[in-house]
């Protein structure tokens, strides 16, 4: 009989999904031939596949995992990476392109990037838990290298609003949740120090993009400082196209795109309405504190470097974030580090001087990393494997309203007070009531306030 004779059928592989206890029933062909089905294993290597292709358990560890980790962390570095140098972009266009635009309408760009980011998660989740992988991860990555060129050339508002927000956002969008679940397939009890590995590439973009810019500009100008990005994007994304492999077969779970059942869990709701209370404060400190240091005196050179030093110091956040997750649960770690980012939000506008600046932004930036490292860790585990994509793409997609309508809200605040103070308070506060969100989704999940999962 052949492979394809032996091919299971989607409505056998969810049955087996959804049994209790049959997930380690497999037997030897179907176990080579569902991991074959996806051409992420050939089958010659298949039939020497050991039975860690079950959906209940995964390596942890070896060359394959940790590619993956590899090639997720080139995703990262292309996409929150550069998202996460906006602020760089928001003072050159501020200062240069677009003199006469206000700031809050600039900051549109920027939190429409943010944003698709998140967004079209609710698509690439369902996409991804059904077998359609590999063909829009190319073509997303090439939009993303795409529309990175084509901002070298605008020259308007609107023209960097369809290509450095809408078009290189959907780019970003359609290539991080699939990046993310790929992760969390090849993990388990080290899913915490796999999603910070992933996430340094996010920290090494943060930190790369601006200092780049700070250097480049002056010597080859803005357009071939963009294009030079374009480039760098082309062989992260290239090189994880050839590495990001998944790990488990597709499986047709029932439901659409958006599984409104998932939403009577609780624990779950509250959870993405936490992480849109979050996201609506999370990213203006970052967004602005470019745009901030150079009112308080400090040189227009040195202020890009603040968004450098805030991202180098994520690095280790992310690490410590990531081992701290796995010793005593992921959400508790985020809802640690991320209070820490509220008051250090509260606090920044209040910096007198660049010493007092630097510290706030060394202490921002190695607590913002915990939320974006461990975020998908939880939503993973409030709920099955299978639906994994789905449950981690509608989250990211109803946080992504807040990342898109943030910076905008704090921009409005900023030109209506003259100043960052009450952006910082209404930012810093957003950032706090949803921590106390989480604790409360942790409650709901657990029974109690404080535990791992």
């Amino acid at each position: 009989m052949s492979d394809l004779e032996k091919l299971p059928t989607i409505e056998s592989l969810q049955g087996i999904n959804s049994a209790s206890g049959s997930q380690h029933s497999l037997s030897y062909d179907t176990q080579k031939t569902a991991v074959a089905f996806d051409q992420e294993i050939p089958n010659e290597q298949a039939s020497r596949q050991k039975p860690q292709t079950l959906l209940s358990e995964a390596p942890d560890g070896g060359m394959r995992a940790w590619l993956a980790v590899f090639a997720a962390a080139l995703v990262t570095f292309s996409t929150f990476g550069f998202s996460n140098s906006w602020g760089v972009f928001q003072a050159y266009y501020e200062e240069n392109l677009l003199l006469h635009t206000p700031p809050s309408t600039i900051a549109w760009i920027g939190s429409t990037q943010y944003a698709l980011t998140y967004l079209p998660s609710l698509v690439t989740g369902r996409l991804f838990d059904l077998g359609y992988f590999k063909i829009p991860f190319f073509a997303a990555s090439c939009v993303l290298v795409a529309c990175t060129f084509l901002t070298a050339e605008c020259t308007q508002f609107w023209q960097l609003f369809l290509t450095q927000g809408i078009g290189l956002g959907m780019g970003c969008g359609f290539v991080f949740s699939p990046a993310i679940v790929i992760v969390s397939q090849w993990f388990s009890k080290r899913r915490g120090l796999a999603l910070s590995a992933t996430t340094l590439g996010a920290a090494l973009g943060s930190i790369v993009f601006p200092v780049a810019a700070q250097n480049l500009i002056p010597l080859i100008g803005f357009r071939w400082t963009v294009r030079v990005f374009g480039l760098m994007l082309m062989a992260a994304m290239g090189t994880a196209n050839i590495f990001l492999k998944r790990r488990l077969p597709p499986v047709n779970v029932r439901g659409g795109l958006f599984n409104l059942k998932a939403f009577r869990n609780k624990a779950y709701s509250t959870y993405c309405v936490s992480g849109l209370v979050i996201l609506l404060g999370l990213y203006t400190e970052l967004t602005y504190i470019s745009v901030s240091a150079v009112a308080i005196g400090v040189s227009k050179d040195f202020s890009f470097y603040i968004i450098a030093i805030a991202n180098a110091a994520s690095a280790f956040g992310r690490v410590s974030s990531g081992l701290l997750g796995d010793k005593i649960g992921a959400l508790n770690t985020m809802a640690i580090f991320t209070a820490i980012t509220g008051i250090t939000t509260i606090a920044w506008p209040f910096a007198k001087d660049e010493p007092q600046l630097i510290a706030i932004a060394t202490i921002h930036g190695f607590s913002i990393g915990a939320y974006i490292t461990l975020y998908s860790a939880s939503a993973v585990a409030m709920g099955k494997m299978e639906d994994a994509g789905r449950r981690v793409g509608m989250f990211m997609s109803i946080i992504g309203l807040g990342g898109i309508a943030g910076p905008p809200i704090s921009g409005a605040i900023s030109t209506t007070t003259g100043g960052f103070a009450a952006a910082g308070y209404y930012a810093g506060g957003s950032i706090i009531f949803g921590v106390a969100l989480l604790l409360v989704a942790q409650y709901l999940h657990l029974g109690r306030l404080w535990g791992k999962f």
